[in-house]
């Protein structure tokens, strides 16, 4: 069964909009990683599918997940780094406010489950304040790379 990762990624998805915590760790290792946003992490497909049950049943019930591939790169034929953009909620519209990492391998049927998966929230702050000191440095770097024609001009022997 040839599958792609975007399938993959569809087929979490459909199982987290249903409800079905089994269907959701389905699509990892017997010994993935899975941290959440809060720090906690869940080793292996069993205490991922575990860890989802009551969140699934309670308080996300009724949610439904937005995810948008950023990157998907092959680090090899049969492993691939994926980042997206996603969320989860109730509402009309759902907001893509954390930002995760997924480690998948091809398995020997051609289908692709996730060995590591890390989510970050994203911190409108901390984004906003990085970039802002990304586009100072750049303005720094121009600046600096300019010649101001009143500074002194050093020059050295045999100029």
């Amino acid at each position: 069964m040839q599958e792609s990762i975007q399938g993959t990624l569809a087929q979490i998805i459909q199982a987290w909009d249903a409800g079905d915590a089994t269907a959701y760790a389905r699509h990892f290792t017997p010994d993935a990683a899975y941290v959440i946003f809060a720090g906690a992490v869940s080793y292996g497909r069993d205490a991922i599918r575990r860890d989802h049950e009551p969140v699934l049943a309670t308080f996300q019930k009724g949610s439904r997940m937005r995810m948008s591939i950023t990157q998907i790169r092959y680090l090899d034929d049969d492993t691939a780094y994926v980042l997206t953009e996603g969320g989860v909620g109730k509402g009309k519209r759902i907001p893509l406010n954390k930002v995760q990492s997924f480690l998948f391998r091809r398995q020997p049927d051609g289908s692709w489950l996730c060995e590591a998966f890390q989510n970050t929230k994203k911190n409108r702050l901390m984004i906003w304040l990085a970039a802002r000191g990304a586009k100072h440095q750049h303005e720094s770097a121009t600046v600096n790379a300019t010649p101001d024609p009143g500074a002194a001009q050093v020059e050295g022997p045999g100029s």
